[in-house]
């Protein structure tokens, strides 16, 4: 009994371990490239290329943790990780599409649709069901969320396809990972480095004409500067613990919590931009993250008592047997006996 309550601990403090790191190294990228990319920084306007630079050192870090037998490598069909590569990386350039063609406000609301769409995918996929406190908890995190970051909302035919497909195709790969890694009992550190050289490869190989669709520049007329390269190794090494606790977490938990909780992110994003760079805060903005905190808190709340009422559904005890189990044990014992009194007859 002590041991289960010991490892439920351990469970307990790795979990938050990784929603620690998941939060502080998003939170960490993102004020990284802020500085990079804004025109007030660096102006390193790439951020498709900049994600395969990404991937890339988290396939490096991938390959030196199996040589060194720090981790172990399994097999996944190539089959499998070249769709979910193509799925990933459909889902970062639709992104940056999506943030380009469409207003601030309406592409905060396209990810903000994420969370039900994860739902409705996870319901058709596995067919998982939701309790209305679960609901409920979603509606009250999606609503503080689209307060505090939702401004002008403007829509064209371009924009929304764009907004569609990014929405579609991260919420498919989101469940994916975890999919994967119960579909091949493969641990998340390990399905990262399956699929990371292969998106780093395709990264860079069309992510620089991407970019110069949506900048008008290509990425070898960037004039590197010492400032520029330290913004893009810190937002390197930042993204290899990200894309490691991403898939930690999803394989530990599910999409939809992933997505819920994810938008701490968020929060902790507008309060450090009011901090560092005097991003304005007003009021709308305060209530909304209030608001999307406690949100959280009911969601946590409703999958542990989600979690509490599957365990009472459940049979207790390893020892408690049902009626079939039973009657099946009882024949198996009269069989027995009378293979003895065969046996004992035979000899006879």
């Amino acid at each position: 009994m002590e041991k289960a309550e010991s490892e439920k601990k351990a469970s307990s403090v790795s979990d938050v371990g990784a929603w620690a790191m998941n939060v502080t190294s998003s939170v960490g990228i993102i004020m990284a490239n802020k500085q990079l990319m804004s025109s007030s920084g660096y102006a390193f306007t790439f951020a498709t290329t900049l994600t395969g630079f990404h991937f890339a050192l988290t396939a490096l870090v991938g390959m030196v943790s199996n040589a060194t037998g720090l981790s172990a490598s399994k097999h996944v069909p190539l089959w499998e990780l070249l769709w979910f590569s193509l799925v990933a990386n459909t889902s970062i350039a639709a992104m940056n599409f999506s943030l380009m063609l469409n207003s601030v406000g309406f592409y905060q609301i396209s990810k903000l649709s994420m969370i039900p769409v994860v739902c409705v995918m996870e319901w058709i996929i596995h067919n998982k069901h939701y309790s209305r406190e679960v609901k409920a908890s979603v509606m009250v995190v999606v609503v503080g969320v689209g307060i505090c970051t939702v401004t002008d909302v403007k829509v064209n035919a371009k924009g929304f396809i764009c907004a569609c497909t990014a929405i579609f195709s991260t919420s498919l790969q989101q469940i994916s990972i975890g999919s994967l890694q119960k579909k091949y009992s493969i641990g998340s550190f390990e399905l990262l480095s399956k699929t990371a050289p292969i998106q780093a490869l395709s990264l860079l190989i069309f992510g620089p004409f991407v970019d110069y669709f949506l900048s008008g520049r290509f990425i070898t007329t960037y004039k590197m500067t010492y400032g520029a390269i330290f913004c893009i190794l810190l937002s390197c090494a930042l993204a290899v613990f990200c894309n490691i606790s991403q898939y930690l977490c999803i394989g530990r938990f599910s999409a939809t919590s992933f997505q819920v909780l994810g938008h701490m992110k968020t929060v902790c994003v507008l309060t450090l931009g009011w901090l560092i760079f005097d991003s304005e805060m007003t009021f709308k903005n305060v209530a909304g993250m209030f608001l999307a905190v406690v949100g959280m808190v009911i969601y946590s709340w409703a999958v542990e008592l989600d979690k509490q009422r599957n365990t009472k559904a459940t049979p207790h005890g390893k020892n408690s047997m049902t009626e079939d189990e039973i009657r099946l044990l009882k024949e198996g014992i009269e069989h027995m006996d009378l293979e003895d009194m065969e046996l004992g007859d035979t000899k006879a």
